[in-house]
């Protein structure tokens, strides 16, 4: 159901993948809540995506693990009348380079309490809302490597394993006030990261996909849109694998991914 202050709330969202998911929901016309660790960043983005697009959009500095924090980003909302009927859980914690047998427990914990917990938080309070207001969409972007482990990266793929755990359960327990939760499975993203081959990531073998492809932003945000909106109105507790087959694969087709530009 279309309302006129409805909104989509997007966290990590002042570039890349989550900017171009607030610029997807933006272009069908809804308002959009910009989250990012600094706070400016989330402002110059909101700002871009008005101008563009002629909808209400607002920045917000989002601290992460810090629930008081998303309970004022919620009541700010609640005085100027904007109603978050979808979230879009993009922010994370990467745990990049934690040897298993070497990493910290606080830096291994801490992945999950930006994947995990942080998430909760902000899954709670707009579930608050959306009960009172006919419902609504959770959408986590997860990870392909919620199945599918990579070297040293053991806190983080758990972690994106329990937060499908938890988007089902969410289901099951909100479904009754019409809120729904489904999770996204990306795989390699063109990312600036990607796009600038740092470490030669451009050759690393999870890029090798069967359709010879990686994802681009707007792939994600499509995905998103579609779990977000009401054209996934019967569909909770669910996962989209976005990745190019490379989750289906048991050889990576490597000769073909180096020769693909040949």
């Amino acid at each position: 159901m279309k309302t006129e202050n409805q909104a989509v709330f997007v966290t990590g969202a002042s570039q890349g993948t989550g900017l171009c998911i607030a610029r997807r929901f933006a272009r069908e016309g809804w308002n959009v809540i910009i989250g990012s660790r600094d706070g400016a960043a989330a402002k110059r983005a909101a700002d871009s995506v008005a101008e563009k697009y002629g909808v209400t959009a607002l920045g917000y500095e989002t601290v992460i693990g810090d629930e008081e924090n998303v309970r004022s980003i919620f009541s700010d909302l609640d005085k100027r009348g904007i109603f978050v009927r979808t979230v879009v859980f993009n922010a994370a914690n990467f745990g990049m380079g934690q040897e298993s047998l070497t990493v910290d427990v606080e830096d291994f914990m801490g992945v999950f309490a930006t994947n995990v917990g942080w998430n909760f938080m902000i899954a709670r309070q707009a579930a608050l809302r959306m009960k009172e207001s006919g419902g609504g969409a959770l959408v986590f972007i997860c990870s392909n490597t919620a199945y599918r482990a990579v070297h040293d990266r053991c806190a983080y793929s758990a972690s994106k394993s329990a937060i499908m755990g938890m988007s089902r359960s969410l289901a099951y327990d909100w479904g009754k006030y019409g809120i729904r939760s489904n999770c996204l499975l990306p795989g390699m993203i063109k990312t600036e990261r990607w796009q600038e081959n740092r470490n030669g990531i451009q050759d690393s073998i999870l890029n090798c996909t069967p359709i010879g492809d990686i994802a681009e932003f707007e792939d994600i945000a499509n995905g998103a849109w579609y779990f977000g909106s009401d054209q996934s109105a019967n569909t909770t507790g669910s996962e989209l694998i976005i990745d190019g087959g490379n989750s289906i694969q048991l050889i990576p087709d490597y000769d073909r991914w180096a020769n693909r530009n040949a």
